[in-house]
């Protein structure tokens, strides 16, 4: 029998990667909110991985407990995610993916582009989620890694804040708002670049998110969580002393 994969937090997403794993042969471990971790660590103490698919708010809280033997195995697939969010914990080059596809509740999942994945366990997990017919690519290094990261953090910032002027799906936002949803991606990679003390190819990102967007072009901009992303990287910018004027702008007409 393949060895166990622990999934924290069973949750919409959570659930598609029991599923992927499961359908491969793996069985699973679902950890939820309320269990405790270090008894579940004595349980299974030689996992395959742990999967840690909590929501990005609660991705720090649940790092700072995660049992001694499990580090080494660790997956993380949150939204906003950049390498200081596992190196705070001393995390030693966990498994990372940037997730393209959504599970909403009642809903099956919807892929965008194919999800990029780097590390120790890119390769079971590009061979499960393509078992549940999800297309990931296995990366390369990991500067293609931070790449990708910082895309993914541009398109869900850029929409969303956007989004709370804009309204509308993704298509209609560059179509419709071109100018505006360039002014806050400038800024959000200014946040990005400051995070990450690294400089990126700008026109790039943006021809890489464009392709997202071709992906689901009725993607809506503005979810639930918009308000407190565009709370989050107005705060990111006080830190790094960033101006973000049309961050900023938005904010004030809320």
């Amino acid at each position: 029998m393949k060895k166990a994969i622990v999934v924290i937090g069973i949750g919409e997403m959570g659930s598609v990667f029991a599923r992927a794993f499961l359908r491969i042969g793996h069985p699973v471990y679902p950890v939820t909110r309320d269990a405790d971790m270090q008894r579940a660590a004595k349980e299974i103490n030689d996992p395959e991985m742990i999967v840690v698919a909590v929501a990005e708010g609660d991705l720090q809280n649940v790092l700072e407990k995660l049992p001694d033997n499990w580090r080494q195995h660790t997956v993380l697939l949150q939204n906003e995610l950049l390498p200081r969010d596992w190196s705070a914990h001393n995390l030693i080059d966990p498994t990372i993916i940037s997730v393209w596809f959504e599970k909403k509740k009642g809903q099956d999942y919807k892929v965008l582009i194919p999800s990029p994945a780097f590390g120790a366990k890119a390769a079971i997990l590009k061979e499960a989620l393509g078992a549940i017919d999800i297309p990931c690519k296995v990366l390369n290094n990991s500067d293609e890694l931070l790449h990708e990261l910082v895309l993914k953090n541009l398109y869900i910032v850029t929409t969303n804040v956007a989004g709370l002027v804009s309204g509308g799906t993704v298509s209609e936002l560059w179509r419709d708002h071109q100018d505006l949803a360039r002014n806050i991606a400038a800024e959000v990679m200014d946040i990005q670049e400051w995070l990450t003390a690294k400089s990126f190819d700008r026109e790039t990102l943006i021809k890489d998110m464009l392709v997202a967007f071709d992906g689901d072009p009725e993607h809506k901009c503005m979810g639930r969580s918009a308000p407190a992303r565009l709370q989050r990287a107005i705060k990111l910018a006080d830190e790094a002393g960033l101006a973000v004027a049309n961050m900023r702008s938005i904010q004030n007409g809320l």
